[in-house]
């Protein structure tokens, strides 16, 4: 796979299970996106054939997109998200989370909030407080986020935040320390 990697390139490596409902899904979201973006560097491995990437890396699970900075690993992102995530995460629009020193990557976490909404600003103050990275999401200005959100956990109140796919409505701060391992 290292032929695969070039120094100074971004390159998504999505290891999926073809067959499966949600590497399909995530296959066929990541196809969308890519149909609106051009250079961005992607390889597909389907784990019945290849079974030698994902004992490289923290990967448990498919369908899961290993980001690499050059030769070096950064993230991973685990799943079925909807194309408007994978376009986002192409250019660079979300924050890519670097993998710690463990070698173990940042959990995903997507505030979803609007500007005049104070505990979402209490929120986000807390997750830069505690050095966590974020993509903020503005529903009051992105209508297909908000649906998204409404969609995924059936409340339209904001905050909500998405930590690895779990969504926890309003401002838990116990849930959120305990899931993102904040003492």
């Amino acid at each position: 796979m290292l032929t695969f990697l070039k120094e100074g390139q971004r390159t998504y490596v999505l290891l999926y299970r073809k067959g499966s409902e949600a590497s399909d899904c995530s296959y066929h979201n990541i196809e969308k996106a890519l149909n609106q973006i051009e250079n961005i560097h992607l390889v597909v491995a389907d784990v019945t054939t290849v079974r030698d990437i994902h004992e490289h890396y923290p990967v448990t699970s498919v369908p899961s997109l290993i980001v690499f900075e050059g030769r070096q690993f950064t993230n991973v992102v685990k799943g079925c998200n909807d194309d408007g995530f994978y376009k986002s995460l192409f250019e660079s629009a979300l924050f890519s989370a670097k993998a710690a020193e463990s070698g173990t990557p940042q959990k995903r976490v997507t505030v979803y909030s609007t500007p005049s909404c104070s505990w979402c600003n209490t929120l986000k103050t807390h997750l830069k407080k505690n050095g966590v990275r974020f993509t903020d999401v503005d529903v009051s200005r992105d209508q297909k986020a908000a649906e998204a959100m409404v969609k995924r956990s059936g409340q339209q109140g904001v905050p909500q935040t998405d930590i690895n796919g779990e969504m926890i409505i309003g401002f838990d701060k116990t849930r959120i320390n305990t899931l993102l391992g904040i003492q």
